[in-house]
């Protein structure tokens, strides 16, 4: 099975929230529609048919490239907190 780029899949997420919290503060039919295509790509991405596995299963991905308990670098300046909405 292929593993999405981790560096892709929280591109989408961040994406996926950014346009959540847009919709939730002004409806746009154009953000709505791109808020349905990054939700379709994470979910083809991930492998998944529903959107909350598809956010589930990527967290878990991006799970795996943070340091283990008790190293103090963080990757590429993560904050390890979750992207999903």
């Amino acid at each position: 099975m292929l593993v999405p780029d981790p560096k892709v899949v929280r591109q989408l997420l961040t994406r996926y929230a950014t346009l959540r919290i847009a919709q939730a503060q002004n409806h746009s039919p154009t953000a709505a529609r791109e808020l349905e295509d990054v939700s379709y790509t994470l979910c083809v991405m991930m492998g998944r048919a529903d959107l909350h596995d598809a956010i589930a299963e990527a967290d878990a991905l991006l799970d795996k490239g943070r340091p283990l308990a008790g190293r103090t670098a963080e990757p590429e300046g993560e904050s390890g907190l979750s992207l999903a909405v």
